[in-house]
């Protein structure tokens, strides 16, 4: 039981973290920017804050959920805006200063931007709530062991995404000169700008 619900769980994991959004073309362009483990750590940043509402889902904890839900109005108003910031400051930046950003401190600041700013989707818990029931495991609520194997599982899910994901690009980062690179900083900072305008004008 435990094992199918692990699968489960990986399978929802990689389903909700696959479509591109603003985290997806960070990671993208990081990868491409810092190399693979810079653009891998968006993509933890993100997993971990899927797991963590994945758990409010699976554990049931309808305060917090409720709160957040209540809420969410301002997360999405301080998503949008930081998305505007974060395309902005993307599409001034020079490839050269980029790529000498390396270490703990910058893998850190990848790790929370990208953690952050998924915190500001509240609607995901709605989201795993629906999906969790849609695949049948709804059954795990009350089961505090088969819940945790599943939100487990997502995490596992979502990081086998991101492990793929800028893997890929980093296969191709090679390829990319100065000038490509300024293409997507900009073309990113466009893309991840035009989200945070969809996330204000959808509140």
């Amino acid at each position: 039981m435990a094992l199918i619900f692990f699968i489960k769980g990986i399978i929802l994991g990689f389903s909700i973290a696959a479509p591109v959004g603003p985290i997806g073309v960070l990671c993208i362009r990081r990868t491409l920017s810092h190399g693979m483990l810079n653009g891998f750590f968006s993509g933890l940043g993100t997993a971990t804050a899927d797991a963590l509402y994945g758990c409010i889902a699976a554990f049931s904890l309808t305060v917090i959920s409720t709160f957040l839900l209540d809420h969410q109005m301002y997360l999405r108003l301080f998503g949008g805006l930081f998305l505007l910031y974060l395309g902005y400051t993307t599409f001034k930046s020079i490839p050269e200063e980029l790529t000498a950003k390396t270490g703990d401190k910058g893998l850190c600041a990848t790790y929370l931007s990208a953690f952050f700013l998924t915190l500001t989707n509240p609607i995901t818990i709605m989201s795993f709530a629906a999906v969790f029931a849609g695949l049948g495991i709804g059954e795990a609520a009350g089961d505090y062991i088969l819940a945790g194997v599943l939100v487990f599982g997502v995490f596992t899910g979502s990081m086998l995404w991101w492990l793929t994901l800028s893997g890929m690009v980093a296969l191709l980062r090679s390829s990319f000169d100065h000038k490509r690179l300024t293409w997507v900083n900009q073309l990113s900072g466009m893309i991840i700008a035009g989200f945070g305008i969809l996330s204000l004008i959808t509140i």
